[in-house]
């Protein structure tokens, strides 16, 4: 059995539309602006992002997780952005087509996000 690590990724519904085009197997080409694809390696930065920055930029944000080899996911730098535990896989957007042959099983949506509504802002009681 191979050896895995286990990454998320927070994106947006266009993003994830596209992974829903790959039947969860496969990340979508990055755009020309777009240089790296950076999953991230704990799951409270992911929520983070998606919440914080996907749902302000596209009115909803989820967080994914999926397995990658783990043997071939080490020849990437983990890159340290912030705190401690803000930690990204920096793989270049020329070698996607590659990692992405190296996840192993279907890429999973664990946790969505949308704007707060008025009555969530509502004191309980």
């Amino acid at each position: 059995m191979t050896a895995t690590m286990t990454l998320w990724r927070p994106t947006g519904p266009a993003e994830l539309e596209l992974v829903r085009a790959a039947d969860w197997r496969a990340w979508p080409p990055r755009l020309p602006d777009q240089p790296i694809f950076y999953p991230v390696l704990n799951e409270q930065y992911a929520i983070m992002i998606a919440r914080d920055w996907n749902v302000p930029a596209s009115g909803v944000g989820y967080v994914t997780r999926f397995e990658v080899d783990r043997a071939f996911a080490e020849r990437y730098p983990v890159r340290q952005v912030g705190g401690r535990d803000i930690l990204e896989l920096w793989v270049p957007a020329e070698e996607l087509d590659e990692f992405n042959r190296h996840i192993v099983g279907p890429i999973e949506v664990v946790h969505e996000f949308r704007p707060a509504t008025p009555a969530d802002d509502a004191p309980a009681g």
